[in-house]
């Protein structure tokens, strides 16, 4: 494992955390390797009943590492498939893997972060967790589409079409997570379940997983990510005067004045 993506056994769970605090713990190339390997491992390893992802310092993850994006000058349709398949493949095997999984969220959780998270299985958040995928407002989208299946139709079009967030409390009205606990509380919270699920046979957990991905592929959680990678591939591709001038601020004056340039133009919210 890498430096920036943490693996450690507590007991039947293997703990996988993002470790690039002071970036947020933004997933760069490094990173989607590094949880792609922790998958494989936990997958691997009998003696693992439960996966457990988390974010060092204060946050899960603010999403895919915008800096890279647009320091890599990644511009064509056909070079975005390639990068956003990677993307999309790490998220996948998360969902794929055939072992109870818990995200344990503090802070942002944006963008990819976000699909990451609704990959798993569970999510437990702290107060102060917020939940989002902000990406059109710097002309972008969902990599991975799984927003729909977890929160239906409304709520999905709502958040995807002004970028806004929500809440840990509004995150469990909506159905986005399973619990809200104090911050202080966020690892023992997911300690208990995880010892609520342990006893369970492996075998059992397996094919009770499987069977409730069934149900969802069933009704096209495949499709509709096949299907979105090839839109979001044109989406980053359609070189819009937004895009451009974002970009433009990333470079010549940071990322954080390029996310106000952002944010200002939807009010600041």
């Amino acid at each position: 494992m890498s430096d920036v993506v943490l693996y450690e056994q507590r007991g039947p769970a293997a703990w996988i955390t993002l470790n690039r605090p002071d970036k947020l713990n933004a997933m760069n190339e490094p990173v989607v390797a590094g949880v792609r390997a922790a998958v494989a491992r936990a997958a691997a390893d009998d003696e693992v009943k439960v996966f457990v992802l988390t974010g060092a310092g204060r946050a899960f993850s603010a999403g895919f590492d915008i800096a890279e994006e647009v320091a890599q000058k990644v511009e064509t349709a056909q070079q975005w498939h390639q990068v956003l398949a990677t993307d999309v493949g790490m998220t996948m095997e998360v969902w794929s893997l055939p072992k109870p999984t818990i995200a344990a969220v503090r802070g942002w959780c944006l963008a990819g972060a976000c699909e990451l998270a609704m990959a798993c299985d569970l999510i437990v958040c702290a107060e102060d967790a917020r939940f989002g995928e902000p990406e059109i407002r710097y002309g972008s989208g969902p990599v991975t589409l799984l927003m729909p299946f977890v929160l239906g139709q409304k709520k999905t079009n709502e958040l995807l079409f002004t970028g806004d967030t929500l809440g840990a409390h509004e995150a469990l009205a909506a159905g986005l997570v399973n619990r809200v606990v104090p911050g202080d509380r966020l690892d023992t919270e997911v300690e208990r379940l995880v010892r609520r699920i342990a006893p369970t046979p492996l075998p059992v957990l397996r094919f009770t997983k499987l069977a409730v991905q069934a149900a969802y592929e069933a009704m096209g959680l495949r499709q509709a990510v096949a299907a979105n990678l090839g839109y979001s591939s044109l989406l980053n591709s359609a070189d819009t005067p937004e895009q451009r001038e974002f970009d433009r601020i990333a470079r010549e004056e940071g990322l954080r004045a390029a996310l106000d340039w952002r944010d200002r133009r939807y009010g600041g919210g």
